[in-house]
């Protein structure tokens, strides 16, 4: 479904269900009063914004409410888990102005205690080990409406369980050959509780622990006994895991008794239009080189939004734009780029480039003359300050900016028409000179000397103001302006390859012209407003070569008017 993603109504106090559940908790003394949520990410990819939402809400909650937030990485696959993404997950992270301080940990802390259990658990007689295929075991399982039918192996003996399990991890059975099995009840309307899989056999070397072990513990019995043993008061997690609870509360209460047990409480994903969220599909497009890496600025990962310009304020602002809900929704990208707008409009610095360049020459203005003007950085900030900018007879403007039959209210320089030049003078047009193919290669005009600032003309009002660039101290530049990743609103919905609904316009690339105050100011990740084009960011590739830059959103926000309503 999509939804009009207008700012949600405020919950009572200010806070969302979610807060309203922690409140409750606290005021009530349940673990002792104490707040102890966690972000616990899987190391096979890098986190995007979706991943945004839940970290704003594991650590912004425990901020708000006074508590401590651990990172858990959940390290229980070590086939597709690498240091690479522990780091970049980090870093996005600290990025986003968050910390978890002394309280870093990893599943594979666990493996000796998960594995003690599952012990004790065979001893119990609340598991066993099963022979039977994956296919085998799916069959078996059933559906919603009917019941599953008992493993072959669901009565084996408890020391032939346990002996088999030790086996298993002493790496005496390949990958596939068994599985340790809860024993809890295949007639269960829940279908997560007809007897899950607790352990598997991974003959991989895992990154933090080696060749130690050979079984690994599934999510489902990993997650809720790893939360316990960090002290986790709070789970929260994402709607998909709602039928997912009983059983975790079910393995839970293998450990957890009246006076400290963590809570799972589930909210709404963050969906956004355009683009993907599947770790997997956008692995895939990295690994394909449909995109030209996890940081690419179409991707909708955090190191790549970064790349692209956005801020984490504007990152937080459009989540609690969205909200916490729970209830699913298709959020629109254009809120976001509202939010990001919203954002560099109060900090990004206001600087001239000419995207489409046409030479405009005043006729009037005394060859080899060069004069400067004074350029306020930032409107919206008074602290900002100045630059200064050369003025000489030969300008660069942007050739849309020029019409030689303008239609109506076209308020830029037609012929015998007038424009501020931004900063500086007013000018009048006096003729256009057209190459072969009949584009127009030079305009011409004549400058009105009393119209700079502090000159007698000055107030005099004409309806266009252009930007320019002088000729002679023009720098040339590179930018990439993005698009859409996907030209459909919801790829994930369509049938068929998600890649053929790839947009092929998703990248432009093209030289510019900019003043040259702005080639000694770059830094990686600057944020600029061209004016009257758009915001862009400072790119990586930037070296003493040409700068580049990245479209970040341009000027136009058709969700301006939306909100204000």
């Amino acid at each position: 479904m999509t939804e009009t993603t207008t700012p949600a109504a405020a919950p009572e106090e200010g806070l969302n269900f979610v807060e309203q559940e922690i409140k409750a908790d606290l005021e009530a003394g349940k673990n002792g009063g104490r707040l102890n949520t966690r972000f616990p990410p899987e190391p096979n990819g890098y986190l995007h914004i979706g991943h945004a939402k839940a970290i704003i809400m594991d650590f912004g909650s425990a901020e708000k409410f006074g508590g401590t937030c651990n990172l858990r990485f959940d390290d229980t696959n070590p086939q597709k888990e690498d240091t690479e993404y522990a780091d970049a997950i980090k870093r996005d992270i600290h990025w986003l102005g968050y910390d978890w301080e002394d309280r870093l940990y990893y599943a594979s802390d666990y493996f000796e205690k998960l594995y003690e259990l599952a012990e004790r658990m065979i001893r119990e007689g609340k598991a066993y080990v099963d022979e039977q295929t994956s296919e085998q075991i799916a069959a078996q399982k059933g559906t919603p409406t009917q019941p599953g039918q008992h493993s072959p192996f669901r009565g084996r003996p408890v020391e032939e369980s346990l002996d088999l399990f030790h086996r298993m991890n002493a790496g005496e059975f390949p990958e596939g050959a068994m599985v340790l099995r809860a024993k809890i009840d295949m007639a269960s309307d829940n279908m997560h509780f007809r007897d899950p899989i607790m352990y598997r056999i991974i003959h991989a070397p895992h990154w933090r622990t080696g060749e130690k072990w050979k079984v690994y513990p599934m999510y489902d019995f990993a997650h809720g006994q790893s939360d316990y043993f960090e002290g986790v008061t709070h789970s929260i997690c994402t709607l998909e895991f709602v039928p997912h609870r009983p059983l975790y509360e079910w393995f839970v209460k293998e450990l957890a008794d009246e006076s400290y047990c963590p809570r799972q409480i589930e909210f709404n994903r963050l969906n956004l239009t355009y683009t993907v969220m599947s770790k997997r599909k956008l692995k895939q497009l990295v690994d394909e080189k449909l995109v030209s890496g996890w940081d690419d600025p179409r991707m909708p990962t955090l190191c790549g939004l970064r790349r692209r310009g956005y801020t984490p304020e504007a990152i937080k602002d459009f989540v609690r734009r969205i909200g916490y809900t729970k209830y699913e929704a298709l959020n629109h990208i254009e809120l976001l780029e509202h939010s990001a707008r919203e954002n560099l409009n109060k900090t990004a610095t206001r600087v001239s480039v000419v995207v489409n360049p046409v030479k405009l020459i005043l006729t009037n203005y005394p060859e080899g003359k060069t004069e400067t003007v004074e350029l306020t950085n930032n409107p919206e900030d008074p602290q900002s300050g100045t630059h200064e900018m050369p003025f000489s007879r030969e300008l660069w403007i942007e050739r849309e900016d020029f019409m030689e039959n303008p239609p109506k209210k076209f308020f830029r320089l037609t012929p015998g028409g007038e424009v501020r030049l931004k900063g500086a003078y007013i000018i009048k047009c006096t003729g256009v000179k057209h190459g072969p193919d009949g584009e127009i290669e030079e305009i011409y005009a004549e400058y009105d000397p009393d119209t700079l600032s502090g000159m007698p003309g000055a107030t005099r009002k004409v309806k266009g103001t252009l930007h320019w660039v002088s000729v002679p101290t023009a720098v040339e530049a590179t930018v990439r302006d993005y698009d859409r990743l996907f030209s459909v609103e919801n790829p994930s919905a369509e049938e068929g390859d998600f890649r053929d609904l790839l947009n092929p316009d998703s990248l432009k690339t093209r030289r510019v012209m900019m003043e040259p105050w702005l080639a000694q100011d770059l830094a990686p990740e600057k944020h600029y407003q061209f004016q009257r084009i758009g915001y862009y960011t400072v790119d990586p590739d930037t070296d003493e070569g040409r700068p580049v830059f990245n479209r970040t959103v341009g000027l136009k926000d058709p969700f301006a008017k939306i909100l204000k309503q």
